[in-house]
């Protein structure tokens, strides 16, 4: 099989969640108590990818939290002067894949498969890949959407080829545009389903609706977190105060519930924000 290195694209600013994404940057939101990235990372390590070698991170909004974040685990690609779209943040990567394939993973895709640990969920992307081929990971477009590929939509990771990373511009740009449709025309996009729950953290109520399916339908309780309200169906992150009640709500580390506040469908920050779903 052709060598492959990984990459996960955590540099957007996640407009779309604000303003969760003015304290964190996207890809460092919590989905049941483990940060989106570190969920593509440990994606990424059941396949054997892990290691500044094999796996690289890009950051650009709010880049120093990413950075610091990843530490060693990773390459570590800065977009200084802001985030250049999935096919920049790949372009920029070129030296570093250096004649590899890539298995592009956004940190803010969710991917849960019951039957499959991360990885092996993910692994029929790389079975007998003959390294020219474009390979996308897919379910079937939703009822009422349009768009997509061939009825199909693309959930979180794509496998490129050398063949495409290595024209590829280091400016603003999207792999839907310099890889994706070309390969559709030329005839070389293969669609891989995927088989779990795929769910793009990108909006409030998504974000929301993934920290409840990490939950399994009870409730994820970081055990540094301090609890004496009632919390149902709910994630509570490390040393969270939660003194009042909670249901199918997401409260971040360090966040606060005072025992006169009873949430539904929100997320609770620290400081006291709080965004209703």
């Amino acid at each position: 099989m052709t060598t492959v290195a990984g990459v996960v694209l955590a540099a957007g600013e996640g407009q779309r969640l604000r303003p969760l994404t003015e304290l964190l940057p996207k890809a460092l939101c919590p989905v049941g108590n483990v940060a989106l990235l570190d969920r593509a990372l440990a994606r990424l390590a059941g396949l054997g990818l892990t290691g500044p070698d094999s796996v690289a991170v890009n950051a650009a909004y709010l880049a120093d939290q990413v950075v610091r974040h990843v530490g060693d685990r990773a390459h570590l690609s800065v977009e200084p002067d802001g985030p250049v779209g999935t096919s920049g943040g790949v372009g920029r990567l070129k030296s570093w894949i250096d004649g590899r394939g890539a298995l592009v993973g956004n940190a803010d895709a969710y991917l849960a498969d019951p039957t499959r640990e991360p990885g092996k969920d993910i692994a029929a992307l790389l079975d007998g890949w003959d390294g020219e081929t474009v390979r996308m990971l897919t379910k079937p477009t939703l009822p009422g959407t349009t768009g997509g590929f061939n009825g199909r939509r693309f959930t979180g990771f794509s496998l490129l080829p050398w063949r495409y990373i290595r024209d590829l511009s280091t400016e603003q740009s999207d792999l839907v545009r310099t890889v994706w449709r070309p390969a559709e025309a030329e005839g070389t996009l293969e669609l891989v389903n995927y088989e779990g729950v795929y769910i793009d953290t990108g909006t409030p109520a998504d974000y929301l609706l993934a920290n409840l399916q990490a939950t399994q339908g009870g409730s994820l309780v970081d055990r540094t977190a301090e609890v004496t309200g009632a919390v149902t169906n709910s994630v509570v992150g490390a040393r969270a105060q939660v003194a009042g009640n909670v249901t199918r709500c997401v409260i971040w580390p360090g966040a606060r519930v005072d025992a006169t506040e009873s949430l539904t469908n929100t997320v609770r920050a620290p400081g006291n924000l709080t965004v209703h779903v």
